[in-house]
């Protein structure tokens, strides 16, 4: 699938980050987007940006961890242009502590937002897609960390390796189908954003990871160079999406490791490549 002028966007957490940087992109190429995201203020400022340079563009404060919202969502957007042509599930959170020390509240939030999210962006637009009977695209935001494992970001790590996995079945259910439905995840590592202003930090620990990743993080790949890189994927219907590539050497210290059965060792690499932010 292309691109395409006229198409329509769903993005999830679209007033900052990543979101943000698909949307910007979205409207130079002349499409018209459905932006969600909790931070309504944001999303607004994000409308009203894009607006002005003539883009179609309307918003829906929207939880995406919550099945209701994300119906609500996919009806206005049918309701304003009729159908769907690119659904961005974007929305995410940080989490970092120890793993047993980090709250059953937190461990749920990250869960309902950057898994649940994704699987009810899914179950909601993916029936659509296949009763539209036309060329669709999903594209679920993963993270590095949704390939290879570190210390002290838990909750993080098992929803980003859930989304993965997620998004091979779905890629693989829809071609049995031979739905033209298309499926991309992306990887990616550090990109520019606020992302750790959603960390709840479990411990010292946590707390003094957040400063460092938070660094990091502001420091990584820009949300537009990012969004390039993501549009082209599109175009040639790429299911991975990996846009720093100094990590795969460790991706092969993992995938060896698990072939010859040994365990597990930690070797840090840059942290503008085992992050990601995804609002």
């Amino acid at each position: 699938m292309s691109s395409e002028q006229g198409q329509v966007a769903v993005i999830t957490g679209a007033a900052s980050g990543i979101g943000r940087g698909l949307a910007e992109h979205a409207a130079r190429r002349g499409m018209r987007l459905v932006l969600a995201d909790v931070d309504e203020a944001g999303l607004q400022a994000v409308c009203a940006a894009l607006q002005d340079t003539g883009a179609q563009v309307i918003t829906c404060a929207t939880d995406v961890g919550q099945w209701a919202q994300v119906e609500r969502l996919r009806d206005v957007a049918l309701e304003q242009f009729g159908g769907v042509d690119l659904l961005f599930n974007n929305a995410g959170v940080m989490q970092t502590g120890h793993s047993w020390e980090i709250s059953a509240a937190q461990w749920q939030r990250v869960i309902d937002v950057n898994l649940h999210g994704v699987i009810n962006g899914i179950r909601c637009f993916i029936p659509l897609f296949l009763s539209q009977g036309r060329r669709a695209h999903v594209i679920n935001t993963a993270s590095l960390a949704g390939l290879l494992s570190s210390p002290l970001m838990a909750p993080y790590t098992v929803t980003k390796q859930a989304v993965v996995a997620l998004s091979e079945t779905l890629h693989h259910e829809l071609a049995q189908l031979g739905a033209p439905v298309s499926v991309s995840v992306l990887c990616p590592g550090a990109v520019a954003s606020a992302i750790m202003a959603s960390n709840q930090a479990a411990g010292v620990a946590g707390s003094a990871l957040s400063q460092w990743l938070d660094s990091s993080i502001r420091q990584g790949m820009t949300p537009a160079e990012l969004a390039e890189q993501v549009f082209d994927a599109i175009d040639h219907k790429r299911f991975w999406i990996l846009p720093h590539k100094d990590f795969k050497p460790a991706l092969k210290r993992r995938m060896r490791s698990i072939i010859e059965e040994t365990n597990p060792v930690f070797q840090m690499i840059d942290t503008q490549v085992t992050t990601d932010a995804t609002r």
